[in-house]
């Protein structure tokens, strides 16, 4: 089983300095690395995959020697990365790749980090390569022999780091003493079968006047002026603050209904296709349906639960005597 821990960062200001610089050439790559294919498909008809692109950095590196300043498997990633947009675009996951802007590309990874023995080596510090040695506040225990991938990620007030770790998995509980089922909604977030009922909390609708207040403040800024900055700024951290508190609800109630139950019924739910409703999308979106899911999925694994996502409209008529 693979779980992810999250930490903070403190980086000094020259470490800093040397992480914007690392996600601003990570971004032109990307942008380059898709160009290239957009016009190598355009003009020949050819398509460049992940494979040619990385056989050419080292060419690239001497063309442009800033990037030698990268670790090399920064560098792969960046390029695996856009590979992968393009393979879920091709799915039918997602739309087509868009070139970033300075604020969609955030976050830089190291995916062989055993490779590197002083990773892990001072506690309380994680060695970025090309980066240095950077304080870290990890407030839970995890085996640095198992770990698989350093992601560092910026934030609008903050730098993160998510470390991938690989965990064996629970033993399976053999008897489900408590079952319980699950049915989402808007005016409720959450319906279950043993009658409990959990409120939905509706965090960006509360924040939609302040948010709408700095965003016609940021409006009326003069472009690229130290005034607009400092009110982009603002809306960004105002838009932070709905998700962190929007994820901090969905970890609770997730923690909640794990603790308490051994087998969870979810009621399946088509959430892309839900979103294309006009009149009902923020309010999906702010409700955090899948991200809730998500949670109950792993938390239950890590404690060897079963959580099964089936009709679990079925379950709840029954237990609450609902007529279908």
């Amino acid at each position: 089983m693979q779980m992810t821990f999250q930490f903070r960062l403190y980086p000094t200001s020259e470490q800093e300095q040397l992480m914007n610089r690392t996600l601003e050439l990570c971004r032109k790559l990307y942008n380059r690395a898709k160009e290239q294919r957009e016009t190598a498909y355009k003009q020949e008809g050819k398509t460049i995959t992940y494979a040619m692109q990385q056989n050419e950095l080292p060419a690239f590196k001497k063309e442009f020697p800033e990037y030698k300043n990268v670790h090399s498997q920064v560098l792969q990633d960046c390029l695996q990365r856009l590979d992968d947009a393009y393979q879920r675009f091709f799915r039918g996951e997602a739309g087509y790749p868009h070139f970033k802007s300075a604020d969609r590309y955030v976050s830089f990874t190291y995916p062989q980090p055993g490779a590197v023995d002083k990773t892990f080596a001072k506690p309380g510090y994680v060695y970025l390569s090309k980066i240095g040695v950077v304080k870290m506040n990890a407030h839970r225990p995890f085996d640095p022999a198992n770990v698989t991938q350093i992601n560092v990620k910026r934030y609008v007030d903050r730098w993160m780091v998510n470390i991938s770790v690989k965990v064996p998995d629970a033993e399976a509980v053999q008897t489900a003493e408590s079952a319980v089922g699950i049915d989402v909604g808007l005016n409720t977030f959450a319906a279950l079968s043993d009658k409990t009922k959990v409120d939905n909390p509706r965090y960006l609708r509360k924040a939609e006047k302040q948010l709408k207040r700095k965003q016609q403040q940021l409006s009326r800024k003069q472009p690229a002026s130290c005034n607009r900055k400092k009110a982009k700024h603002k809306v960004a951290k105002a838009h932070q603050k709905v998700a962190r508190q929007r994820k901090d609800f969905l970890h609770k109630q997730s923690h909640r209904i794990v603790r308490d139950h051994d087998l969870i019924a979810v009621e399946e739910l088509k959430v892309r296709n839900m979103v294309r409703n006009r009149r009902l999308a923020k309010s999906i979106s702010d409700a955090g349906w899948r991200r809730f899911i998500t949670y109950l999925s792993y938390k239950a694994k890590r404690q060897g639960k079963d959580r099964d996502i089936v009709s679990a409209k079925i379950i709840l008529q029954r237990a609450l005597e609902i007529p279908a």
